[in-house]
């Protein structure tokens, strides 16, 4: 007995003494595949907790400030007295006004953009800080009425987990962007019940790349999003849709049209977002308005519109599922349109936080139910049924804002699994997508970083260039192949000079200005710009060279 006591500790010690090799050995070398698709695998598991959790806290809170959740919500405000459908976004709004004072210094919230910028610039990891507090600012905003959408919040939470996840085991770029493509896949996987599209939406928004070696993990992660989900919320699809007929050849040019049509709506819907929020940064600026009192005034635009158009207030889920069903007139789905599209812009504008998925979802259907009426009034002997229509345009929208046609036309087939519904929201999603990406650029998300400097919607020609720092390039002055001293004295007495903190974005202008084969490095003194050292041509072109064929080499592995 004893000698078998002895046989077990032995082999625990072992185990132990294995697990800790094994542990130093992936935080020093980075994950094996196994090891990779497992830590994939957990991190799905988390990220579908997330998106179910913050979807569940949604509708208690909803439940318990209006008396519904979202799928009844719209239904629930038109009973509510207007002093409280006024006052809940106002005293939301100021709760998020609060938040941005306290932990902000210009009021400003990280979104879904920000989890592409970090794809692309920030080896795959987010700040931890900026994305709990724009998941929870977004909480606040949808439960208090609020016109945004939930899917964003959830990838960006879930990207803050893979960050976390890949400073612990000190992953590498490529294996941290893997892992925050698998948050996002599970979290929109999650989301729908849409573990193709989860996947897809991952590849073809975050990582913006549809690598091989990127698609076993994400694949693993969104299934594994989409179990949690089914466990939790049973297993149904998010809008119950009618049975649809297309008339095929006959019917297609009227979706050709709904696409283009589709398409005008998303540029608009984008522009009135960045509109508004100029406007608000011009208001802002110019009567000193405090970053908590912006987010309450949004409140009190929203609180008035929604008392007589209750439908903006929340994901608009309830709206929705009635225009896909068709149980809304013609000129009520036009005037919802102009309205939710002014209420998304004023809550964006109000920097209250959330995504714009939801909201897309919600136009587009609306948009496409309108049209419907329109295209079976004028010829109802080749048409279908109007609801096709709005099911093809909530795609064709949300693909145009999202800058995604193919995942959302997968959310879209999953939805429904209907080949014949699939094959005319292809045909609105090429069109509409299509307009919209040479309208802005490219999506609303690139557009978002474009207005911060952040060129990713070029490619990667261009945004590496941001990532390559002058001054781990240059050569140091007194160095054996160093710059001459009195060259590099007489560039900067010409005022051509760089800080030791640019990138090459900043010199490789000037070197294609100039007929300068280096351009100094300083550091700005009291005593005027000292000489650190000095970027060669030569080196920037071979830094750049590798970036980029670093960057091939993983998307094309």
């Amino acid at each position: 007995m004893s000698e078998l006591s002895g046989f077990f500790k032995q082999l625990l010690l072992a185990l132990r003494l294995e697990l800790r090799l094994g542990w130093q050995a992936m935080r020093h070398k980075g994950p094996s595949q196994l090891q990779f698709w497992l830590i994939a695998l957990i991190i799905g598991i988390a990220a579908g907790f997330i998106a179910v959790g913050f979807r569940v806290s949604i509708d208690f809170l909803q439940e318990n400030i209006y008396g519904a959740s979202d799928k009844a919500l719209h239904s629930r405000l038109a009973e509510l007295p207007w002093l409280w459908v006024l006052s809940v976004p106002i005293l939301g709004g100021l709760a998020v006004g609060i938040l941005l004072q306290i932990f902000t210094k210009d009021g400003r919230l990280e979104s879904l953009a920000n989890v592409i910028e970090g794809a692309a610039l920030r080896e795959g990891r987010v700040s931890k800080r900026k994305g709990m507090l724009a998941t929870g600012i977004a909480l606040i905003t949808l439960s208090t009425g609020g016109s945004t959408g939930r899917e964003g919040p959830v990838v960006h939470f879930g990207a803050v987990v893979s960050s976390w996840v890949s400073n612990l085991i000190r992953a590498d770029g490529i294996t941290a962007r893997d892992l925050m493509g698998c948050a996002a896949a599970a979290a929109v996987s999650a989301s729908f019940n849409a573990p193709i599209a989860g996947t897809i939406f991952a590849l073809e928004v975050v990582l913006r790349h549809f690598a091989v070696h990127a698609f076993a993990p994400i694949v693993i992660a969104s299934v594994a999003g989409t179990v949690v989900s089914r466990w939790q919320m049973g297993n149904v699809t998010e809008f119950v849709l009618p049975v649809t007929n297309l008339s095929f050849y006959q019917e297609l040019p009227a979706f050709l049209m709904l696409g283009l049509l589709c398409g005008i709506v998303a540029y608009v819907l984008i522009k009135s977002i960045f509109v508004a929020e100029d406007l608000g940064d011009m208001l802002q600026k110019t009567t000193g308005m405090p970053i908590w009192l912006r987010p309450a005034l949004a409140g009190a635009l929203l609180g008035l519109i929604a008392i007589w158009f209750p439908h903006i207030i929340g994901v608009g889920y309830e709206t929705t599922s009635r225009a896909l069903t068709g149980q809304i007139g013609f000129w009520l789905t036009v005037s919802y349109v102009v309205v939710k599209v002014a209420a998304v812009a004023i809550t964006f504008a109000g920097r209250m936080g959330g995504g714009i998925f939801s909201p897309s979802l919600m136009i587009g259907a609306l948009t496409g139910l309108s049209f419907g009426y329109v295209a079976t009034a004028i010829a109802p002997g080749v048409s279908g049924v109007e609801t096709l229509y709005a099911l093809a345009g909530m795609g064709a929208v949300a693909a145009a804002v999202l800058g995604a046609p193919i995942s959302t036309t997968l959310i879209v087939f999953e939805l429904t699994g209907d080949w014949q519904a699939g094959i005319a929201v292809m045909v609105s999603v090429s069109l509409a997508s299509a307009l919209t990406s040479r309208l802005v650029d490219r999506s609303f998300f690139l557009t978002v970083l474009e207005r911060r400097g952040v060129h990713l919607a070029d490619g990667p020609q261009s945004y590496l260039l941001a990532t390559i720092s002058t001054g781990r390039l240059m050569r140091l002055v007194g160095a054996e192949n160093g710059p001459p001293d009195l060259r590099c004295q007489d560039l900067i007495a010409q005022g051509f000079y760089l800080k030791s903190d640019a990138s090459l974005e900043q010199a490789m202008p000037m070197f294609d200005q100039s007929n300068c084969e280096l351009i100094p490095i300083v550091e700005i003194s009291d005593d005027g710009p000292q000489l650190l050292g000095a970027l060669y041509h030569i080196d920037a072109l071979k830094a750049y060279n590798r970036a980029l064929a670093e960057c091939a080499r993983e998307e094309h592995s």
